[in-house]
């Protein structure tokens, strides 16, 4: 639903560039469809995961340090189950993409005034800019920074060595490890 609402938000975004007509007008139904399916999945995430994603002490540790990603040599990371930088995108994403539905649905005109319908479309733009920055951000480290980090997103998996730098202060139990195998 994210992608849809990206690839299609600046399609509608680019409109006059790709000459409106036909072609805009089905983005803009697609971004309504991916907006339908987006509602009920930011329901999910914050049930799911609100209790791992409130700021800790080790957060504040993890920014200064920049995760560790700007240092050439591995030591133990401050970071829990999650880290600040996916905190950081959490806290983003699902107040963000709340703003987003609510600016989203005076934008497509339910019944509000010019200066309302203005000011949901910048904050919208905004908005959107914002988020999909954050999502850029969140693909590259994803893709092409932390080498494995794609295959532990599709598995739920890590390597041990990997668990013990980036989320130093996980609480994991030991039966849940082999050692040297991806977890």
């Amino acid at each position: 639903a994210f992608t849809l609402l990206t690839i299609s938000g600046l399609l509608i975004l680019c409109g006059q560039f790709f000459g409106g007509g036909l072609f805009i007008r089905l983005a803009r139904y697609i971004h309504i469809i991916g907006a339908i399916l987006s509602a009920p999945a930011i329901f999910f995430m914050i049930v799911i995961w609100l209790k791992d994603m409130l700021p800790a002490l080790c957060d504040i540790k993890w920014i200064l340090i920049g995760g560790g990603y700007l240092s050439k040599k591995k030591f133990p990371i401050p970071a829990k189950k999650y880290n600040a930088g996916q905190k950081m995108w959490y806290w983003c994403a699902i107040p963000g993409g709340i703003i987003m539905l609510a600016t989203g649905f005076i934008i497509w005109g339910f019944g509000a005034s010019l200066d309302i319908i203005r000011l949901s479309v910048i904050v919208h733009m905004v908005l959107g800019m914002i988020i999909v920055a954050f999502f850029l951000t969140h693909l590259y480290f994803t893709l092409f920074a932390i080498a494995g980090s794609l295959e532990s997103m599709k598995t739920g998996y890590k390597p041990e060595e990997e668990v013990h730098i980036l989320h130093s202060l996980h609480k994991y139990k030991e039966s849940d490890v082999i050692p040297g195998e991806h977890h």
